[in-house]
């Protein structure tokens, strides 16, 4: 890593673990110098935000450039594979130049990326406006995700957790504030703008602290010391498990009101509602007891326990009983995410940034995937097959990780104690 992840030695002091399958114990006896972690929950909060600004104002959108459905969804394809290649790119060059100069960085593209939608005059500068936001996001929530593997090296599941619910926050927020602000007759770009402002805002707070920490022996998935060289095989099944997962949180999140059109607009919406709150709650509950577990078992069980929900939910022949199920869901599925986050970097604790980059990228990937094919499913055989497939994804979200776990650990049963043993 560059010399620059070495910045917090000043105040920052790290005792051996006083057990195997423990994190070191970390003192932070000034705090959090510089706020670090406030911009932390900051960023996840307007990255959750930004990625539902488009879809609260979609029609407005369409109206005002006059596009159609498919236009729109050319728009996403882009944001999508701009924020992958940002995930990736920005793995490799925290490696190189250092995170105190690529995360802000980072965060410009972002905002620059938003107020580039907020003046568009044309569907074209307004498509490139959300690829060049995509990026930014892209290599912000990864740069977020390697900076609290790296600060919280004892605490990564309850870390994750925090840093996750703050983009459920955002996302849970932003169609509810918009449609009230679009119902007082503001125009659509007012949201872009604002949004933009505050995104500049933050990264000109990050371009000023110390993003530096360094690196440290850690725990691994095997409850042994390691510096972080290891084959990269788990790492692969890692990422597949994210894709999986991601595939299946936003195959229900983009076809769930479609899927109850029997039931009237704001029922479904509510229901959408009420999956993404499921997901919140489901982190904070992580963020106050996952790390009394190993993050990858964490995962695994929520991964099962997501499966057998949808699946209820979706061959449940009450329309109440259902949402019901989908709100459940919502909850289960909430952990996963940054406990297979939390789980790589246990595995690589000295590349951080790489390991984020690649689990995101993958993440993407899945939802470029599955939520179109789900469109074709739904001509084909029906959307309630596309929803269950959706379960048979957080089922093999879990395969993916027991792969990973047994090819990370060695047999010996001592290994098989938590991750921490805190309250």
């Amino acid at each position: 890593m560059a010399h620059s992840e070495h910045g917090l030695h000043s105040y920052r002091r790290v005792t051996p673990a006083p057990a195997l399958g423990r994190g070191p114990v970390e003192h932070l006896p000034d705090g959090d110098p510089g706020g670090v972690t406030a911009l932390g929950y900051a960023s996840f909060t307007l990255v959750g935000w930004g990625a539902l600004l488009v879809p609260s104002l979609v029609p407005a959108i369409e109206r005002d450039f006059v596009q159609p459905d498919a236009g729109v969804g050319v728009l996403y394809l882009v944001s999508a594979l701009l924020f992958v290649i940002g995930s990736l790119a920005s793995g490799y060059l925290m490696g190189r130049l250092g995170r105190g100069f690529v995360l802000p960085v980072a965060a410009f593209a972002m905002a620059a990326g938003l107020g580039l939608e907020s003046v568009a005059p044309t569907w074209t500068v307004f498509v490139v406006g959300a690829g060049i936001g995509g990026l930014g996001s892209g290599a912000v929530e990864v740069g977020m995700n390697g900076l609290f593997l790296d600060r919280f090296h004892e605490d990564r599941g309850r870390a994750l957790s925090r840093l996750h619910l703050c983009f459920s926050l955002g996302a849970l927020a932003a169609p509810l504030a918009i449609g009230a602000l679009v119902e007082m007759g503001l125009t659509w770009r007012l949201p872009f703008a604002v949004t933009s402002a505050v995104v500049l805002v933050v990264g000109l707070l990050l371009a000023t602290r110390d993003l530096g920490v360094p690196h440290l022996a850690t725990a691994t998935l095997s409850g042994r010391v390691s510096g972080g060289r290891r084959v990269p095989l788990p790492l692969v099944f890692l990422a597949l498990a994210g894709a999986f997962y991601v595939a299946s949180e936003n195959g229900v999140s983009s076809w769930l009101v479609r899927f109850l059109d029997a039931a009237p607009i704001g029922v479904a919406t509510l229901a959408l509602s009420l999956f993404w709150a499921g997901l919140a709650i489901g982190r904070l509950v992580a963020s106050r007891v996952a790390d009394r577990f190993a993050p990858i078992a964490v995962a695994t069980a929520c991964g099962l326990a997501t499966g057998a929900v949808l699946v209820a939910a979706v061959v449940v022949p009450s329309i109440a009983a259902s949402i019901a199920l989908f709100a459940v869901a919502g909850v289960v599925c909430g952990p996963i995410f940054p406990m297979i986050v939390a789980s790589a970097g246990a595995l690589y604790p000295a590349r951080a940034n790489a390991v984020s980059g690649v689990i995101t990228a993958a993440a993407v990937a899945g939802s470029l995937v599955y939520p179109p094919v789900m469109g074709f499913i739904s001509n084909g055989v029906g959307l309630g097959v596309g929803m269950a497939g959706a379960g048979l994804l957080g089922i093999a979200c879990a395969g993916a990780l027991v792969v990973a776990r047994l090819l990370a650990r060695p047999s010996d049963p001592s290994v098989r104690a938590p991750a921490s043993t805190r309250g």
